[in-house]
Order: structure tokens, then sequence, then C-alpha cells
């Protein structure tokens, strides 16, 4: 017999090998049926596996990230049926779930179309309507070779030949297509209700530009039509916000083909910038911290001795100077600690907090860049701290504290993810689990809800990650808090505590924004360029209705800029009505028409960009007085509008 133990502690015994499905119906029918896997010892599986020893097991469903990732890790594999009934020279590739769906990688000749998808929708559907299993199997690597060798599958073969001699691989058949695959998947594939194919891309195999060209297939399913029907509206939204297309029309930023990945800021995307990171400033002085700038181009053999060489060079770029060889820096922290390593200390000078503004270049494949999203230069707003051991856990507090301050600024909720060990890691698994509780500690005696993120840890030690929910509900990974042992131990680092002993500082690397780049472009999105307007690239426009209107208008902009605000007056010789749909569609947050009544009254309708109900833009009757005070008013308090 085994005994498993379920989340709330309690625990029952069932006969080895007991089926995880006869788990979840001996706790309830009800559970059996609504149930699409289990987390056990911290692996996910199919309700279709065994149990052979003691296990914590906890069942998961779609709303769990562990559901979503089976059931949609099972819709590839209907995807790919699918294709393989029509399109039978097909040779599959891979076909991962991902954060929104799945997709599958195909090699054919023929090319799909957005009407193919359509036609690969109807038999997904109609598979699950015919109910079938998927059945594991496994083969030894040799067997597994021998088997899809003459069905010229190359893909699966590449695969398995990667994998050590004698390794035992698992297989999953779901009607008459076999995958190699890990698993695990749904029992029950009626489940799937809802389909949809999203979109056709390129890909490379094992994103290699020297490799083949594939074909990428995007698609998504839900348990319900309704919950389907949401998401594709969430897309759409999406693309409403798309910072690309906001950024075009408003005249922020722009990529050029000169510099694929390296991003161009206009004036007017220079002033978010600006305002960004002078507010960036004003809350790191208020919190304690000094600011650092640090060299671009460093030498080689320092990246040797960090470990990145080790861990990071196939994203380095690389320079020769003097007939030495330099990198182009990919992260801040060796600058930071070259800065260190130039003074010495006692346990009386810390903390030391150093923040940098740092622009840092990364190789990213072409296929990956995405707008400001995914660059190849960019702008971190790192810190470095340094510590004794006993102050780790109030300044973990204190940076948690800094961040949500941040954050709530712009309107974001937020969760936080605990990342442990990776398998690739450095130092010892004592000093792993010490740093590990430390910020476990910092998180549960500030009641902070957070979740634990096995093994995705820094190389150089644990880490806290920010994940920020946006106005349609899309997360994004922001800040990071990431405790090091191992940097000082590789640099000789040292203070001098109250023994006069020479020791370790403990090191913590951390950014709130993530990036000004991407952090720039989610509040694009976040706010559909309709920004708060203390960051607003242009707060006021004003409209004269004719040319003898104008000059009382530039007075009035004389005055408004005086005041400190950003003002344009539309000079155009263009009508009223195209003049006020041009400042909307630039999203400029007030404009005021200037005719003979303003004139004459010194006072002014002042259109706020924000609608009412009935599509009618928010009006106010203000003076020039009122509306200096009222738009300063909401400039300090940093007001936003979602």
């Amino acid at each position: 017999m085994i005994h498993v133990t379920l989340p709330d502690g309690s625990k029952r015994e069932y006969p080895e090998g007991v089926l995880l499905y006869d788990v979840a119906k001996s706790i309830s029918p009800g559970l059996a049926r609504t149930a699409l896997g289990a987390v056990v010892n911290g692996e996910t599986r199919g309700l279709q596996e065994a149990l052979a020893k003691d296990s914590d097991v906890r069942f998961v469903h779609f709303e769990d990230k562990e559901g979503k990732a089976i059931f949609w890790h099972t819709s590839a594999h209907i995807m790919a049926l699918a294709v393989q009934r029509l399109y039978p020279d097909v040779k599959f590739a891979i076909g991962p779930a991902i954060d929104d769906g799945f997709y599958y990688d195909f090699d054919t000749e023929h090319r799909f179309t957005p009407e193919d998808l359509t036609a690969i929708e109807q038999e997904m559907k109609k598979i699950v309507k015919e109910g079938h299993e998927l059945v594991r199997t496994e083969m030894k690597r040799e067997d597994a070779i021998a088997h899809f060798t003459p069905l010229n599958e190359v893909y699966k073969v590449d695969l398995i030949e990667r994998l050590p001699e004698g390794t035992t691989i698992s297989f999953y058949t779901l009607g008459e297509f076999i995958d190699l695959c890990k698993g695990p998947h749904l029992k029950d594939i009626s489940k799937v209700k809802a389909v949809k194919l999203l979109s056709i891309a390129g890909a490379y195999w094992h994103g290699d530009e020297n490799n083949k060209m594939l074909q990428r297939i995007y698609g998504t399913t839900f348990e319900k039509a309704k919950d389907l029907e949401a998401y594709l509206h969430r897309i759409e939204e999406a693309k409403r916000r798309d910072h690309r297309k906001i950024g075009r029309e408003m005249d922020l930023f722009s990529m050029q083909e000169e510099g694929p990945g390296f991003p161009f800021f206009h004036p007017k995307g220079m002033i978010i910038r600006n305002k960004l990171e002078e507010y960036w400033r004003e809350e790191h002085t208020k919190a304690g911290y000094g600011e650092i700038k640090t060299p671009m181009i460093l030498n080689e053999e320092l990246w040797h001795q960090s470990g990145h060489w080790d861990h990071y060079k196939e994203n380095m770029y690389f320079t020769e100077i003097d007939e030495a060889a330099y990198a182009i820096k990919p992260m801040n922290c060796p600058g930071s600690i070259l800065i260190y390593k130039n003074g010495m200390y006692s346990y009386r000078d810390f903390p030391m907090r150093w923040a940098e503004l740092g622009l840092v270049h990364r190789h990213e494949l072409s296929g990956a860049l995405h707008g400001l999203m995914r660059v190849r230069a960019f702008t971190q707003d790192d810190a470095h701290l340094f510590m004794t051991p006993a102050m780790i856990k109030d300044e973990i507090k204190g940076i948690i504290r800094l961040c949500d301050k941040v954050y709530k600024t712009f309107g974001f909720e937020y969760h936080m993810e605990l990342s442990t060990r990776p398998e690739n890691s450095m130092g010892t698994k004592e000093q792993w689990d010490l740093a590990t509780n430390q910020l476990r500690e910092a998180l549960e005696e500030l009641g902070a809800n957070y979740q634990l993120n096995e093994g995705d840890g820094a190389f150089y030690g644990p880490k806290i990650d920010f994940h920020l929910a946006d106005a349609i509900g899309r997360t994004w990974q922001c800040g990071t808090i990431q405790l090091d042992f191992q940097m000082p131990e590789r640099f000789d680092m040292y203070y001098v505590d109250d023994q006069s002993h020479r020791v370790r500082p403990v090191m913590v690397h951390r950014t709130v924004l993530g990036s000004i780049e991407r952090f720039m472009g989610i509040l694009i999105e976040q706010f559909a360029g309709k920004f708060p307007l203390w960051i607003a690239p242009e707060q006021v426009r004003l409209i004269p209705v004719t040319e003898r209107h104008t000059d009382y208008a530039a007075s009035v902009q004389e005055e408004l800029a005086n005041a400190g605000l950003r003002v344009h007056l539309d000079r155009r010789n263009e009508k009223v009505g195209y003049k006020i749909r041009s400042a909307q569609m630039e999203k400029v947050p007030y404009m005021l028409v200037i005719g003979d009544k303003e004139m004459e009254n010194h006072s002014f309708t002042v259109r706020h960009f924000l609608t009412d109900e009935s599509g009618v833009n928010r009006q106010y009757e203000w003076t020039l007085e009122e509306l200096t005070t009222n738009l300063q008013e909401e400039i300090d308090s940093k007001r936003y509008y979602l």
C-alpha cells in the first residue's frame, strides 16, 4: 500500500499502482469529472498515470496553470492529428503548450492559409467527438530511432538522437498519430469544447536560422465556448492597444531596418522616457539609493570571472580594442562590483544601495524581436545592494515596498514568484538553501502572497519576480530581486566586521521597472496611449476656430507653458472637426477650442480625452486659472485613468 497526502494535510491509503483518476474518484465523483490532472511531488501528471510510491498530490483544473498546460498540450496533439489527416505528407517537429494556448511546427510542401485553419479546426472538433484516449508507451532510444527512421520523421529522429544512449523515451498515441512526448495529457479529450486556430508563422528548427524554416500554427482551446469568446475579445483589445501601432500613431518611437532590435525614440517618446526616469530617480533618492554609471564595454576576462561567459556568452556581443578582447555588457552587475572593489568598507557602511540606469546589449534572434517588448539594446533600471547577512530580510522588504509603490502609481496589480535553484547553478546547496530561506522569510513576514517557481532561479542565486497584470488581464514580468552569495566569492569582495575580520558581503541584484523600453511598451498598452497627465507627451492642445483666433490662442499657449504645461497650438489651415479628430487620434488629454466666446469671456470649454457611456468627451467650463490649477493638481497626484 502507498499513502497519498492531499493539500489539506489529510492522508489516504491506496494499493500501489493506483491511477490518479481513481484517487480523484475516491475523493469525489465531481473531482474526477472536472480535474484535468494532478501535481505529484511537484511534477505535473495526467489522470491516467499511476502512483508507485507515497506521494503529495494536488489535483488541478483549467483555472490552474498546470491544468491549462495539460489541456493545451493535449490540444496540440489533437491539431497534429487533424493536420496529418488533411495533409498526409507532413513531417512533425514540436508542439508545446504556451502561455495562452499551443502551437505545432510542421514541415510540408503545402503552404498553410487562413482558410486551411478553418478546415483544421473542423477536423479537430471531429476528432474530439470520436472519443479517443491518449495512450502512453515507452521505447528505448535505439528502438525509437528504428521506429521513426523508416517513417522519414527526420525531426523526431533528430530529437531522439540528442538523448543519451540507453534512454527510455515515452510516446503518446492519439488515434493514428504517435508523438515523441513526455506528457502529461488529458484522460478525456471530450473536455476540449471550444477550438480556435489563431495564426500561421515561420519558425526555424531549434531556433537556428541556419536550419530549415518550418510552418508554425498557433491555437487555443477552452472547456467552454463563452471562455473562448472572452479570450478572443481580449485578443482584439490587445490588437487595439498594440504599442507598435500606438507608437506610430503618436510618433513615440520607431524600429529601423538599419538597426533591427535597436529602438529609435522620437521627441514625444523621449518625454515619456525622461518623465519615467525622473520619477525613478525621485523614488530611489527617497529610498536611500545613490546613482552610479558604469561603462558599456569591459574586458572579456571580467565576464569569465563573473561566470557570465559560461552561462551567457551566446547572448553577448564582442569587440576588440588594442588587440585585446572586450565584451559589450549584457548585465550591469560586474561594473557595480568593480566600483565596490575600488574602496574599503566596514559593517558600519552597510547597507549600501547603488542604482544604475544601465544600457545593456543582448543578442536575440530576429524572429523573437517584438517592438519595445523584446529588443537587443535596453536600459535596465538596475540596482545592487551590499549588506551583512543580518540585514538581508529588512533590505528585501524595503525593495518589495518600493516596487509596490511604483506599480501602484501606474495602476498595476501584481503577484510575486519565488524561484529556486536551477540545474546550471553556481555554489553549494547550503548556500542556496540559506539564500532561498531568507527570501521566503522576508515574503512571509510581510504577509505577501507568492507562488513557488521551482528551478527557475538565476544561475548565481534565488530570486523574487514581480508579475504585473495590465488593464486587460495580461501579465508581464518586470521587477526582480536576486540574492547572490556567488559574485562576492568570485571577485574576492569583503568588508571588515565588528570583530575586525574580513568577511564576504551579501549582494542583491534588483530591478523595479525591468527595462525602461519594455516598461514603456507595457505602459502604452496599459493605457492604450491615454497616458496619465504627468507623463503625457502633450498635455493640452489649443484649437483656434479661425485664423483670427490664433493670436489669442498663442497668448493662452504662452501662459500655459509658463505654468509648466506641455501645450501645442494647432495652427494648421484645417477645419475644426479635423483638428479635434487629430487630437483624439494622438490621445491628447485636454483640448481647448478657442473662438469668439472664449476670447470675450476668457473662459473655456475644456474637453478631456475620456468619454462618457454615450461616447461624448467629458467637458469642463474653466477659466485659465482654474485650468492650470486643476491640471497641476492632477500632475502632482499622478492620477491615472484605465
